[in-house]
C-alpha cells in the first residue's frame, strides 16, 4: 500500500511539472474582506492540494478517533456486562441452593454496577417477599416497575405480593394491567378467577370462565374448563337463590340443566327455587321426573326428604318399589328403601329388605347398625350385639355418607361442589364404607 501511495504522488508531481510548463501566469485572488493577492497558477494549485490533503487528515484522524473511542467504549460496556453476568450466574446458583443470604451479595453488587438491572431488582424483591419483609419488596418491585412498566414478569411479582399482603383490589389492578399487555394470558386469567371466586363476584367469574374456555388450547383443557364454567354458573344460581333472586337463580338452573342434563346440583338448585316460591307439589313433580331422567339417588334422596316433611311416605315407597322392579341389583337403592322403612318405623319391611342387602355382601357401618336395631326391636339381642360389633369395627360413623367420585372425600353432608378437590358434581352415595369421613 505504500509503494502505491508513493507512485501516485509521483505522477502527481509530474503531472504538476507538466502543467507549470504551459502554465505560467499570474493569477489574482481577491479574499472577501481582505486585500488581493496574486499568485502564479502552479501556487494556487499547490495551496489548494496542501489545503484537499489537510481537510482530508482532519476528516480521517476524527473518524479514527471516534472508531477508538466508540471500540474501547464497546469493550468496557463488554466487560462491563460480562462481570454482571458472572455475579447474575453466582447469585442464580445461590437461590436455586436455597442460600438467599449468599444470594442478595451478588446481586446487591449488580445494582452498584447497574442500578436498574431488572433482574437483580426481581430477584432481590423475590427474596424480600419470601423473608416476609413486604416492605422491602415492595420498593425493589417498584424500582422494577419504573425500570420497565410493561413488563409482565414484573407486574405478576407485584400482583404475587398483593395477594400477600391481602389488598385484593390492587391484586386485581396489576391483573386487568397484564390482560391490557396481553389479553390471552392465561396464568393471568387464572389469579383473575382465583381473586374473583374469593370475592364470590359469581357474574363477573362467569364472564372471566368463558375467556378462559375461548383461550384454552387442547381439548382435554377445554373440557375441564368447560365443567368449570358450569360450575360457576351454579355457584352464580345459588348466590342470586341465598340472596332472595329468584328469577336469576330459576334461569341460571334451567340454563344449565340445558348445557348439561346430568349437572345433578342444578336440579337440587331449581327444585329448591320451587320451595322457595310455595311451589312444594311442582317441586316434587319435578324431582320425580328429574329422577327419571338422571336415575340420581342424589335427587331421590332430595325427594325422600320432601316427600315425608309433606306427609306424603306412601308415594315414596311406590318411586322406590318401581325404581327396584326396574333395577332389582341396585343395592344402594335397596339400602335407601330399607332406610326409610326403618325411618318410618316399619319393622318388617325394613329387617327385610336389609337382610336381602346384607345376604349381597354389601358391608356398611350404618348397615350394621340398623340391622343391630333392628334385632334389639325383634328382642334377638346377641344377633343386635353381632351387628353392633361389625360397626364399631369398622370405625366409621353410622350414617350413609356423600362420596366424592372424584377424589374419594366423604361427608355427612350434600354439597354442589367437593370442598376437598373443588370439582362439582362429584357426590354421590358410599354403601361400601370405602372412605372415611
Amino acid at each position: 500500500m505504500g509503494k502505491l501511495a508513493i507512485l501516485i504522488f509521483v505522477l502527481f508531481l509530474a503531472g504538476l511539472a507538466l502543467f507549470a510548463i504551459d502554465n505560467k501566469e499570474i493569477t489574482t485572488i481577491k479574499i472577501p474582506f481582505s486585500d488581493i493577492y496574486e499568485i502564479p497558477k502552479i501556487a494556487l494549485i499547490l495551496l489548494s492540494s496542501v489545503a484537499g490533503a489537510l481537510a482530508m487528515l482532519i476528516a480521517f484522524a476524527i473518524r479514527d478517533t471516534k472508531r477508538f473511542i466508540e471500540n474501547w467504549q464497546y469493550q468496557r460496556k463488554q466487560k462491563k456486562e460480562a462481570r454482571i453476568q458472572e455475579l447474575y450466574s453466582k447469585a442464580l446458583n445461590a437461590l436455586l441452593a436455597h442460600d438467599e443470604d449468599e444470594a442478595k451479595k451478588p446481586l446487591e453488587s449488580i445494582l452498584v454496577e447497574e442500578p436498574k438491572h431488572l433482574d437483580a431488582l426481581l430477584r432481590l424483591g423475590d427474596i424480600a417477599s419470601a423473608e416476609e419483609d413486604y416492605q422491602k419488596a415492595m420498593s425493589f418491585y417498584n424500582k422494577a416497575f419504573s425500570v420497565n412498566p410493561q413488563n409482565l414478569e414484573v407486574l405478576f411479582s407485584l400482583e404475587s405480593l398483593m395477594e400477600k399482603t391481602g389488598r385484593w383490589a390492587d391484586a386485581l389492578n396489576y391483573i386487568e394491567n397484564i390482560l391490557d399487555i396481553d389479553a390471552d394470558n392465561l396464568s393471568a386469567l387464572y389469579k383473575k378467577r382465583a381473586i374473583l371466586e374469593r370475592d364470590e363476584k359469581w357474574d363477573e367469574l362467569v364472564e372471566a370462565q368463558k375467556t378462559i374456555l375461548k383461550h384454552e388450547h387442547t381439548e382435554k383443557d377445554r373440557q375441564r374448563e368447560q365443567m368449570n364454567l358450569l360450575g360457576y354458573k351454579y355457584e352464580y344460581g345459588r348466590h342470586s337463590l341465598e340472596t332472595g333472586e329468584i328469577e336469576k337463580a330459576r334461569k341460571a338452573f334451567k340454563t344449565l340443566i340445558k348445557l348439561n342434563g346430568d349437572f345433578i346440583p342444578a336440579y337440587i338448585g331449581l327444585a329448591e327455587v320451587m320451595l322457595g316460591e310455595g311451589e312444594s307439589e311442582d317441586a316434587v313433580d319435578f324431582l320425580e321426573k328429574s329422577y327419571d331422567q338422571t336415575s340420581s339417588l342424589i335427587i331421590l334422596a332430595r325427594l325422600e326428604d320432601l316427600l315425608i316433611s309433606l306427609g306424603e311416605p306412601s308415594r315414596l315407597i311406590r318411586l322406590y318399589e318401581n325404581s327396584l322392579a326396574k333395577n332389582p341389583q341396585n343395592h344402594t337403592l335397596r339400602f335407601l328403601l330399607g332406610k326409610l322403612y326403618y325411618r318410618l318405623e316399619m319393622i318388617d319391611d325394613a329387617f327385610e329388605t336389609f337382610t336381602y342387602v346384607d345376604a349381597s355382601g354389601v358391608a356398611s357401618p350404618e348397615l350394621y347398625q340398623i340391622m343391630g336395631d333392628l334385632y334389639l326391636k325383634r328382642n334377638q339381642y346377641d344377633r343386635a350385639v353381632s351387628e353392633f360389633k361389625k360397626a364399631v369395627d369398622m370405625k366409621m360413623a353410622f350414617r350413609l355418607p356423600y362420596w366424592c367420585s372424584n377424589c374419594g372425600y366423604s361427608s355427612q353432608g350434600w354439597s354442589g361442589r367437593c370442598p376437598s378437590c373443588n370439582n362439582w358434581n362429584t357426590y354421590t352415595f358410599n354403601l361400601h364404607g370405602a372412605r372415611k369421613i
